[in-house]
């Protein structure tokens, strides 16, 4: 078994006139040849784990916890004692080069002063290495004469990379190594380090917040949100199925991870801590009450998989199993839904594809309660569905039918229909009441302000403006999972456009979980998380959005059919 070369223990930082941690209570452990990327949203404490490994926050930060290389703690050597194992043993190539380059010295006289205070190399056998290193980094050893300003970025990184690289160290840290390149230099880069690695076998530490970068250089990765780690694991299982919320925000706001998506930042900003328990409280999709009293710990949720959140990791808020219905229709009995199984986590965005008559509406009045199924359960948030009991309720489980003409009491006012739910349930005084409502209102784009407005008769709202009042409506009770079934199929484009974009933008604020019902391909593959595809009744196909649900529509006779590329 390889030896853990270095092992950082309850590392924590606190800058001199902070308040809160930089870095709170870090662990991890790496062997030679291994690789672990640090990924996070800016000032989340990656760069500070990095720069207090090396020693170099003595003087801005109180330090605690303990650094070990090979088992010996660095923080309790003597300043020259520590110096021998920095660049010699553990090296860093720092995030911005034209600030950590010095622009009256060469870069090869640069590279050739840290083989002289750090190696017994003459000053011969110094330039000789100094050649060596800007070929073993893709330069031609001319460019050693060159001044840092009249390199590129991607060159002046590769400089970095090589001076890193100068003592042979049997860890490297790198931070944001391919950040405001081009396209092109981030590849050349992104080779670069991963054949060094392959080659040198030395322990690497990645620092990036570009996931392209982490997922070509790294074997695991620990995910850090206000200098704590809330996720931990295999790179390539954390990515495709992402445990936290918070990982999941990050994802999902990566363009190379959703090439064909519109992106969603994670709502609020990250602000000092304000609870006594978990810091992404405020901005959690899927927060008790009792999360902010008492802070998660990073535990194992599967096999090398660790997560910080007490309800371990993102939730199922709704499942549904083994679901079959059939219609009897002059004398033939029609199978609506045979067996399916489906699956909504909190704060996920599930869309249900299929032609018409596939089912998709039957299989979402079931879910909502609005049907009893043949056979099969569905669950919400554990508990049995049956009936109204999870629609009935605030914070529960909401659908909007396709129909928008149909879906309101034409003759109720704007303020009738939306306040029905409200009244219904009695939650709130009549004035709380009507606050909701036009707040509401609002945030669907509909003056909820004029009184006029909310004195009109429904018949007289056009399409669009209906189909904004039914969903707020069924909004204006928070729920947890919001069931749309085809709300925009009866609309203009211009006006299902705008629809759907501010839906889409309340579900990322709000933080609900949508079952999006429709048979617009390539509508499902812009807003959802997840895909499933029904055919006759049946499930047959479901997965990420990110993997290989490419189809076209093709014109079978008088039907429409769903097929792979």
């Amino acid at each position: 078994m390889e030896e853990t070369i270095l092992r950082v223990k309850n590392l924590t930082v606190i800058y001199h006139g902070g308040k809160e941690p930089a870095v709170h209570q870090v662990n991890f452990a790496l062997k030679r040849g291994s690789s672990l990327g640090l990924i996070g949203e800016s000032g989340s404490g990656k760069t500070s784990i990095g720069l207090a490994i090396m020693g170099l926050l003595t003087k801005t930060a109180t330090i605690e916890g303990a650094v070990y290389y090979q088992g010996t703690e660095l923080g309790s050597l003597s300043v020259k004692e520590r110096s021998s194992f920095y660049w010699r043993k553990i090296a860093m190539v720092f995030q911005n080069s034209l600030e950590t380059l010095n622009p009256v010295l060469t870069v090869g006289e640069q590279i050739e002063e840290c083989l002289r205070r750090h190696t017994t190399l003459t000053r011969v056998e110094s330039k000789e290495k100094v050649k060596e290193l800007l070929i073993k980094v893709g330069f031609d050893p001319a460019r050693g004469l060159c001044y840092p300003h009249q390199l590129s970025g991607g060159m002046r990184q590769r400089v970095l990379t090589a001076m890193a690289l100068s003592c042979d160290p049997d860890v490297l840290i790198i931070d944001e190594p391919t950040t405001a390149l081009d396209a092109g230099a981030k590849n050349e880069m992104i080779q670069l380090l991963a054949g060094l690695h392959r080659e040198r076998k030395f322990a690497l530490v990645v620092i990036s917040h570009e996931l392209p970068v982490i997922a070509n250089l790294t074997s695991r990765i620990m995910v850090m949100y206000k200098g704590k780690i809330v996720e931990e694991g295999k790179t390539k299982d954390v990515l495709k199925a992402p445990q936290h919320t918070y990982t999941r925000g990050l994802i999902n706001s990566s363009p190379a991870l959703n090439p064909y998506r519109d992106l969603w930042g994670i709502p609020g900003a990250r602000e000092e801590a304000t609870t006594d328990g978990c810091n992404f409280f405020p901005r959690c999709s899927q927060r008790l009450e009792s999360c902010k009293n008492i802070p998660p710990r990073l535990e194992d949720v599967f096999m090398e998989r660790k997560v910080a959140c007490h309800r371990g990791g993102i939730v199922t808020l709704l499942q549904g199993k083994g679901i079959s219905k059939s219609y009897r229709f002059k004398g033939k009995t029609i199978m609506a839904c045979v067996d399916c199984e489906i699956a909504i986590r909190a704060g996920e965005v599930v869309a249900l594809i299929g032609e018409s008559g596939s089912g998709k509406t039957t299989l979402a009045e079931i879910i909502s309660g609005v049907l009893a199924p043949d056979a099969g359960e569905v669950f919400f948030e554990g508990e049995r569905v049956s009936g109204h009991n999870a629609s009935a309720c605030k914070n529960g489980l909401q659908i909007v039918f396709q129909d928008p003409f149909s879906a309101l009491n034409e003759h109720f006012t704007v303020e009738q229909a939306v306040r029905e739910p409200l009244d219904i349930l009695k939650l709130g005084t009549l004035v709380e009441r009507k606050a909701l409502v036009k707040q509401m209102l609002k945030e669907l784009q509909l003056p909820g302000e004029d009184e006029d407005f909310l004195m009109r008769r429904c018949y007289t709202l056009s399409g669009g403006q209906r189909q904004r009042v039914a969903l707020a409506r069924s909004l204006v009770l928070e729920p947890q999972l919001l069931v749309a079934d085809e709300i925009s199929s009866m609309l203009d484009p211009s006006t299902q456009a705008n629809m759907i974009r501010m839906l889409k933008g309340l579900q990322n604020t709000k933080g609900f979980a949508m079952l999006f019902i429709t048979h617009d391909l390539m509508l499902a593959r812009k807003i959802a998380d997840t895909i499933y595809v029904m055919r006759q009744g049946r499930i047959i196909q479901q997965g990420p959005v990110s993997g290989a649900f490419s189809y076209l529509t093709v014109r079978d006779g008088s039907r429409d059919t769903l097929i792979e590329k």
